[in-house]
């Protein structure tokens, strides 16, 4: 080996030591960015219970006020949104794609501010959206930040932007491998050394911070769940073609709903947007009023369907209702993501499964456990089904909900979940969603990253 083979193996050593340094920062300030963000949720969250409790109180007339307060939160993030930072809107996930890919310049930091202070108020408004969205928005900025003051080159900087992201993931649902493989698998596409190193040490970071601040619980709590025996695969087979048909039903309505917001107004004005915002978040203010359980992120819906609770009837209602009600609050153009109203919707569907499974067919009871196993498969499949990231999905869940026994049937269930939207021809959400942002208005400043 010649000096200049040593002094280029040396060099790239002291580059990776640097990139994994900048990764533990950016996990570091992506996990308390992210759990000062779910505790403001959290708070904004039991205002709403509080708002509507006191609501119902009074007189009928109060349920105007209900309204009204959720329509102007939901506003003012849409205006915020659109008159500061118009890359902030929905889940922020395609605009990291496409910064990753070079079609588009990284965002300014204003970004955080207006994410943060969007989220809380569309998801605290009562819009079906969830928090992984704008947490891995701001975590991909704060690392470009930080990579520029790291002196990284425009390579580093995009992995460390991916890494940010990742670490965004992994506080939102304090999942720290799901956080890292969401890189690798969704974001980069890819596996090399410098990748995995900012993926593992930014989620890794990342989430040592939020469980310091927030706790190390999972956070969905479901009873120890036995193995299912091999007999229940054609079960799992069944409920993720079910899924994987509703998952493609799910990307082809958030389309729609964004189609038919744009022809009523024109995305780019300031005002149009922020009446877009307002309607939307009226009638989720209507919804409020009649169902408080039904609004905001919908973390309190997927652990009752976890623990086997409602009729099937009342569970097909909420399910209906929430399905139609996730596209059209990403339509509304606030921040937030999709990724937890789809874990209700899945975990919905595989209780309703296993409900079925059981009434008619009484002696598969003691092989499959109970309605949690199903509800749990559900949430990964239809997460598969939707984004076509089936390892992320399966790890996601698996450490979501600690039920490691149930691996084999998720697998089972994601293997129909994602092949059935691909005989349908129906892209997965992000590239449908990335696709349709580039055809959108771009301003003169939207260059690519260099």
């Amino acid at each position: 080996m010649n000096n200049n083979e040593v002094t280029h193996q040396d060099d790239e050593r002291a580059g990776l030591g640097a990139l994994a340094a900048a990764s533990v920062v950016v996990g570091a300030a992506t996990g308390t960015i992210g759990v000062l963000f779910r505790f403001a949720l959290e708070r904004a969250d039991a205002w709403r219970n509080a708002f509507v409790a006191w609501a119902h109180a009074g007189h009928d007339i109060a349920v105007i006020l209900v309204v009204l307060a959720a329509a102007a939160a939901a506003g003012l993030a849409g205006w915020l949104v659109a008159r500061f930072a118009p890359m902030a809107s929905g889940s922020g996930i395609p605009h990291v794609e496409a910064v990753l890919h070079g079609r588009l310049p990284p965002a300014p930091l204003v970004l955080i501010p207006i994410k943060f202070v969007g989220g809380v108020l569309a998801i605290g408004a009562g819009l079906a959206l969830g928090r992984e969205g704008p947490t891995v928005q701001m975590g991909a900025s704060i690392a470009h930040a930080i990579g520029r003051i790291f002196r990284r080159n425009a390579f580093d900087c995009r992995v460390l932007l991916a890494a940010g992201a990742g670490a965004g993931l992994a506080t939102a649902f304090n999942a720290p491998i799901a956080g890292a493989v969401f890189v690798l698998e969704e974001l980069m596409r890819r596996f090399d050394t410098r990748t995995a190193v900012a993926a593992l040490g930014a989620s890794a970071s990342a989430i040592a911070m939020a469980r310091l601040l927030h706790g190390d619980l999972p956070d969905f709590h479901v009873p120890a769940q036995p193995f299912p025996g091999f007999e229940m695969a054609g079960a799992h087979l069944v409920l993720g073609a079910v899924l994987g048909l509703l998952g493609a039903v799910y990307c082809r309505l958030i389309l729609w709903t964004l189609d038919i917001a744009d022809s009523l107004a024109r995305p780019e004005s300031v005002k149009h947007a922020t009446v877009r915002a307002a309607a939307v978040g009226a009638a989720v203010g209507l919804i409020a009023w009649f169902a408080p359980d039904l609004a905001g992120g919908g973390d309190a819906l997927t652990e009752r369907a976890l623990l086997g609770a409602g009729t099937v009837a009342s569970v097909l209602a909420m399910f209906a209702l929430r399905f139609v009600m996730g596209p059209v609050s990403y339509a509304a153009g606030a921040p937030g993501g999709i990724f937890a109203p789809m874990l209700v919707l899945g975990a919905q569907t595989g209780l309703v499964f296993g409900r079925v499974c059981f009434d008619w067919f009484p002696g598969m009871a003691p092989a499959a456990g109970d309605t949690s196993t199903f509800a749990v498969v559900g949430m990964a499949a239809f997460f598969v089904a939707v984004v076509r990231a089936p390892v992320t999905g399966i790890v996601l869940v698996t450490e979501m909900t600690a039920s490691f026994s149930l691996l084999l049937p998720m697998l089972i269930a994601c293997f129909t979940a994602m092949i059935v939207p691909m005989l349908l021809r129906v892209p997965p959400i992000y590239d449908s969603l990335g696709e349709r942002a580039a055809r959108g208005p771009r301003s003169a400043s939207d260059e690519p990253l260099r």
